[in-house]
């Protein structure tokens, strides 16, 4: 699938994503790339959460490609157990934090918890750091293979995000370009 033949819904994390930020300038750069808006981006409920998202695929007019980072994966990874019929084609998964077991993820995280493991319905692609705050390579590698995501180890890049440097990214962006070409 080609990406101008998709609407790509970027979903981030806890807080947002700053200015700068990798998902910032994909939406800049990817003219069909639209953030998911959540409502409440410091204290996140799943349920509120998962409501937007659902609501932002639903609206969509093309088949969709979702692109999460952080605390946006795992609402990825609800939303795709709760589908029964859904648009999405694809998910590309960028530093998913281990909420369950990982002493230094943010306690507004705890509405997270728990979430199933079963495969995801779509193609999905999920990018870790060897050296994340916030979940293991091994940790990161176990969601891969619960999800049947292709895995990829970005090497010591944190968290993928502004505070490790990661504005541009242009990596990633031909990580996303080959899920992409497997769609």
């Amino acid at each position: 699938m080609k990406t101008a033949d998709a609407d790509i819904l970027i979903v981030p994390g806890l807080g947002h994503s700053g200015p700068g930020h990798w998902q910032h300038r994909w939406v800049e750069k990817i003219r069909n790339a639209k953030f998911v808006e959540q409502d409440e981006w410091d204290a996140p409920t799943l349920a509120g959460w998962l409501e937007t998202l659902e609501r932002e695929i639903m609206m969509a007019t093309r088949p969709v490609v979702l692109v999460g980072h952080s605390l946006g994966v795992q609402t990825i990874v609800a939303a795709s157990q709760t589908q029964a019929d859904t648009k999405v084609k694809g998910a590309f998964l960028v530093a998913p934090p281990d909420v369950d077991e990982h002493p230094d993820v943010p306690a507004e995280t705890s509405p997270f918890r728990g979430l199933s493991s079963d495969p995801l319905r779509f193609p999905s692609m999920l990018v870790a750091s060897s050296n994340d705050p916030y979940c293991s390579v091994e940790r990161a590698a176990e969601f891969a293979a619960c999800w049947g995501s292709d895995f990829h180890i970005a090497g010591d890049v944190g968290h993928i995000n502004i505070e490790s440097g990661h504005g541009p990214w242009p990596e990633g962006l031909l990580m996303f370009t080959r899920l992409m070409s497997r769609i």
